[in-house]
């Protein structure tokens, strides 16, 4: 008996791994050599494309399509209807599968629901990228992305609240995770009350 859970109305193609304690919902397809972390979710209509790779406790939210060159890491979150690409230029006529670009979703970014996400890019651990937003280059860790193109509006803690830095370092008002800031982006230096 399986340790993870998957609706009869979703495709597993044969040699999809699924982690335990995985719940995979109506209308799925997970192809073949796509691998699913322990605890995940994939909601209504995911796809998950061959040889992708899905950490553990990953939620990938309704309508979402992970295709090929996609990588996520642990603790992502992905909103509804938000999209990746893995191809710059594309023609119907036009066979580019050599030349997908990968895509890389480090540990605990945040993607909002309906946000375009380029290929090409490096997503840095706990950024969060807001509903709506179009992102053209790599972004920091930490980092809060919004609009089309996605800018960088300010940093946002590891437990999803706003950072205020004073000078070159803050603690969230929240959790208490201390944070320090310089030109290259910003690092957790302490761990806070949590």
């Amino acid at each position: 008996m399986a340790d993870f859970f998957v609706h009869e109305s979703a495709y597993i193609d044969p040699g999809a791994v699924i982690g335990a304690g995985s719940k995979i919902w109506h209308f799925c397809h997970v192809m073949s050599g796509a691998k699913i972390g322990e605890n995940c979710v994939l909601g209504q209509n995911v796809f998950v494309g061959a040889d992708v790779a899905v950490g553990n406790g990953v939620k990938i939210q309704n309508n979402v399509s992970v295709y090929q060159g996609v990588l996520i890491e642990d603790d992502v979150f992905l909103g509804p209807s938000m999209v990746f690409t893995n191809v710059i230029n594309p023609r119907s006529a036009v066979e580019r599968k050599s030349e997908f670009k990968p895509t890389v979703v480090r540990r605990g970014v945040s993607i909002g629901a309906n946000a375009t996400i380029l290929c090409g890019y490096e997503l840095g651990e706990y950024s969060f990228i807001g509903a709506g937003a179009v992102v053209t280059k790599d972004v920091k860790s930490y980092a809060i992305m919004i609009g089309v193109p996605a800018r960088q509006t300010g940093w946002m803690c590891q437990c999803g609240e706003k950072l205020n830095f004073i000078d070159q370092t803050t603690a969230c008002q929240v959790c208490g995770k201390q944070y320090s800031k310089t030109e290259e982006g910003v690092t957790l230096t302490g761990s806070g009350n949590d």
